[in-house]
């Protein structure tokens, strides 16, 4: 099938960065304040509703954000996930998953809506299957649930909770998995979308209400929009060779943000893409996305849609 165009629709920088690694864009849809991470540049970024951008110095590489109950974040940073505070931004780790595993880090990771934090380590040299997916319950504690992995990306919930997605990005494999949302148990994984059909690899992604699969294609230039059965429905052009990460947002949940990355570019490169390792928003898609849910949540209505 090949993707659709879509006339209106509009692309704009929000944030011109640059940030290095870019990712992680999450709407807190609480206050109207826009997260998303420079990862490598070990910052979080915030906007607030005026458009007044800041931000918060974290004591590592930061792989992951994703909201808490009651206010601030939770992160993962280097080997450990904790809590971020959401006024002073002071990181404290709490969890470490990763103490012996010289050559990882962890990196993608979304909560879901029984209030749990899912995360994934990462290959740093790229070279070895050696990384995994874990699942954080809210005390922290933590279990390895899947394994065979170069850099873990790519996590997204159906809007039933019956569908867990995951991305090996360098692998150019898409996966998804059986998911109950009452255990957190993974079974059944299965091949989803075979990324070297397409310009680009999933990078970070989210799912819209309707339960289509919105992907950043990494070295790409492009966000792709899949639906369950991992075909193409669309693609939206991106001034950026490196978009990362895509997340629902604005009072409508209709506006789609989206990070970007320059660590991988040439200084030709960079010139030529005065806009790269910036914030996009890109509006006119005629979708809506879900709310963020809250790490720690009593899971009171999980497997609902709002």
């Amino acid at each position: 099938m090949q993707p659709v165009a879509m006339p209106g629709v509009t692309v704009t920088c929000l944030w011109p960065g640059p940030s290095a690694l870019g990712e992680c864009p999450i709407w807190d849809h609480r206050c109207g304040r826009l997260y998303w991470i420079d990862s490598l540049g070990r910052r979080i970024w915030f906007r607030e509703a005026s458009g007044a951008v800041d931000g918060w110095d974290l004591p590592g590489t930061i792989g992951s954000i994703g909201l808490c109950r009651g206010g601030g974040l939770i992160a993962a940073v280097d080997n450990r996930v904790g809590r971020v505070d959401g006024v002073t931004g002071a990181f404290v780790a709490q969890s470490d998953p990763l103490p012996l595993a010289p050559g990882l880090r962890l990196n993608d990771g979304k909560v879901d809506r029984a209030g749990r934090f899912w995360c994934g380590s990462m290959n740093t040299g790229f070279d070895a299957a050696t990384a995994e997916l874990f699942r954080f319950e809210a005390d922290l504690s933590w279990h390895r649930v899947d394994c065979g992995f170069v850099v873990s990306n790519g996590i997204a919930i159906s809007p039933d909770d019956r569908t867990f997605y995951f991305s090996d990005s360098r692998s150019d494999r898409s996966f998804a998995y059986d998911f109950d949302l009452a255990t957190g148990d993974l079974t059944n994984r299965r091949g989803f979308v075979e990324t070297s059909a397409y310009a680009g690899r999933i990078d970070g992604a989210t799912v819209d209400r309707a339960g289509n699969y919105w992907g950043a294609l990494f070295d790409g230039w492009a966000v792709g929009c899949f639906d369950p059965d991992g075909r193409l429905l669309r693609r939206i052009e991106l001034p950026v060779r490196c978009p990362t990460m895509c997340a629902w947002g604005g009072a409508g949940l209709d506006r789609l943000y989206v990070t970007s990355a320059t660590f991988l570019l040439s200084d030709e490169e960079k010139a030529s893409q005065p806009l790269a390792g910036g914030l996009f928003e890109i509006t006119g898609l005629g979708v809506t996305g879900l709310p963020e849910p809250e790490f720690g949540a009593d899971g009171s209505g999980a497997g609902t849609v709002p």
